[in-house]
């Protein structure tokens, strides 16, 4: 997973202004000496605004193609800047050797630099192979589009894009694919759009279909439970986790991680009262959300929110999905 922010076409390409890095440095701060892991590094936009607010970082990403970006921090801030390929669902392993960690940011999602790479297939708006592998291991985009049946198909629509005529398009997609296998990203553009019309200023209507493949091809949802749970056991007393969500299914699993109670059920007045375990995380900040003015400068920052806490002395909890309202597909047998 990496940034959602403004692209970056090079190393050289001047400065990189991610989502909500305001927000985000003012949630770390004070910065100065401190050790953070930047879980997503993407272009390295975050990652440098922490160095250049005197932090040391540890960035973590597992998309080869961000080593140019990575080079170009450790040659500006020589000792200070450490890059480690791999998940974010591994920061603790990853990130422990450089410790003590202070802090842990992370940035959910498709970052703009892979948005803008026809070639990865993650845009629907670019001509490029039906792929989106951020690492480019396993299962592609174009094996689930030519290897679910229908149900299964729209099953996964549904679950990890919210997409309402997900049993429309999955009977598109397979009528389509009896002629010839479905390889490019503007090829399943055209099809979703054949099945569920397009209305003037509406999204595109491929919008939550390719959502919906990327989350499954990457395992994002199971990789941001693995991610949290690893800055909980990083982190010691006060250290600081930020993360930056794009949608509402990302949103509720932090959320809930953050504050167990919330996805609880209510306790009733007439019944003893059960006492909860000792919080994992304090001080949960009220969610932030861009200004009009990043909105203009950057459209994608739409819809990103910001949430932040802070660890408490409690023992880390063993890594549980249970409670976060992870989206899951729905057994079609």
């Amino acid at each position: 997973m990496g940034k959602r922010s403004m692209p970056e076409t090079s190393p050289d390409a001047g400065p990189h202004v991610p989502v909500l890095i305001d927000e985000v440095i003012a949630a770390l701060s004070p910065l100065a000496g401190k050790r953070i892991v930047d879980g997503t590094f993407g272009a390295g936009g975050y990652s440098r605004a922490l160095l250049e607010a005197g932090a040391v970082v540890v960035a973590i990403d597992r998309d080869p193609s961000v080593k140019p970006f990575a080079d170009a921090l450790m040659a500006e801030f020589d000792g200070r800047f450490i890059f480690v390929p791999g998940t974010f669902s591994q920061l603790d392993t990853l990130a422990a050797p450089h410790g003590p960690i202070d802090g842990v940011v992370l940035d959910i999602g498709v970052s703009s630099m892979q948005l803008d790479q026809a070639e990865r297939g993650f845009s629907f708006m670019r001509e490029g192979p039906l792929d989106m592998r951020m690492s480019g291991q396993g299962e592609s985009a174009a094996d689930l589009v030519n290897g679910l049946d229908a149900e299964q198909l729209a099953n996964l629509l549904y679950a990890f894009g919210e997409e309402r005529k997900s049993r429309r398009i999955a009977q598109f997609i397979v009528a389509a694919r009896e002629t010839a296998p479905i390889a490019t990203t503007l090829e399943l553009a055209r099809i979703i759009e054949k099945a569920i019309g397009r209305k003037p200023g509406d999204a595109h209507p491929a919008t939550r279909s390719f959502q919906a493949l990327r989350i499954a091809v990457n395992a994002e949802f199971d990789e941001l439970v693995e991610a949290l749970f690893a800055a909980e056991r990083l982190l010691g007393e006060g250290g600081t986790l930020a993360v930056v969500a794009f949608h509402s299914l990302e949103d509720r699993i932090v959320k809930r991680f953050f504050d167990p109670d919330k996805g609880g059920p209510a306790q009733s007045r007439h019944l003893p009262q059960v006492v909860g375990e000792a919080r994992r995380w304090v001080d949960v900040a009220k969610a932030r959300k861009a200004g009009d003015n990043e909105v203009a400068r950057n459209p994608r920052a739409r819809s990103a929110i910001l949430r932040a806490a802070h660890r408490s002395a409690a023992p880390a909890r063993p890594v549980s999905a249970e409670g976060l309202s992870v989206p899951r597909i729905r057994d079609a047998s």
